[in-house]
């Protein structure tokens, strides 16, 4: 039985790609006028920069060559790939670390809003911590579960606006949401459970306002993150909300018919 579970789990995801692939549309299928500039924006700007230099190319290098090996601590589902909490942060950067195509949509993302208080929950690594700090008008904290994996993030960051908050998201977050309001942006990267991607998206709502972005990651990275999704597509705060597949984004204009699109990137 348990290798029949186990097959299941790692054939998830492939099976969802299927499905997006198929299901997949593009920019002229979008009816409402801020969904649709918004997409053919995305697709401009992610063309115009992947076409040159990685800014942030030489931390992805010193990443990917970084042969230390760290304790990590593990709140969540945890890693596919690797089942050690032992690893070295060459494995954690190949297997668990946001490529750059992904990486500048979320900068992209965070430019469309006031960006004046941005959110990161699950550091890692830090990659995604500096996209989103170039991004970033006010303030960035990023909250992680791992110390290990916040020491990392220290030591490639160089940004002084962000700020790394360690420790348990579920303890950390509502303390700091207690006293910043209200959010601009935030991308949810951490935990990857049914249970905690609701409770984080549960406790950001109250500070969510018309001009914000959430970005949830994985979002078909297992039955229970997909089943997440689409519950939270169907709260009544979220406006619009899009399936890149690797990544689900949500709107809460007010006035919007409300829509899930499936859209290719």
């Amino acid at each position: 039985m348990q290798i029949f579970l186990t097959i299941d789990l790692d054939l998830f995801p492939l099976i969802a790609y299927i499905r997006y692939w198929l299901e997949q549309e593009d920019q002229y299928s979008l009816q409402a006028p801020f969904v649709s500039k918004l997409y053919t924006d995305l697709k401009k700007d992610l063309q115009r920069n992947l076409s040159q230099t990685d800014p942030f190319a030489e931390q992805r290098v010193l990443l990917s060559g970084d042969k230390e090996k760290i304790n990590i601590r593990d709140f969540g589902a945890g890693s596919k790939k690797l089942k050690s909490a032992h690893r070295t942060t060459s494995d954690i950067y190949r297997y668990s670390t946001t490529g750059r195509k992904f990486s500048t949509i979320y900068n992209f993302l965070c430019r469309q809003t006031p960006a004046a208080h941005v959110l990161e929950l699950g550091t890692c690594l830090g990659i995604n911590t500096l996209y989103l700090a170039k991004a970033t008008e006010g303030n960035l904290y990023s909250f992680e579960g791992s110390p290990s994996l916040v020491s990392k993030a220290e030591n490639i960051n160089c940004f002084d606006h962000v700020s790394f908050v360690s420790g348990d998201i579920s303890e950390t977050l509502p303390v700091h949401l207690k006293t910043h309001i209200p959010v601009d942006f935030a991308l949810l990267d951490a935990t990857h459970t049914y249970e905690a991607t609701l409770k984080y998206v549960e406790m950001l709502l109250p500070h969510l306002h018309d001009d914000s972005i959430l970005v949830i990651d994985d979002i078909h990275w297992s039955r229970g993150m997909q089943k997440a999704w689409e519950e939270i597509n169907s709260l009544k705060e979220v406006s619009f909300s899009i399936d890149f597949y690797e990544c689900g984004v949500l709107l809460f204009k007010k006035g919007m018919q409300k829509e899930n699109r499936i859209l290719s990137i």
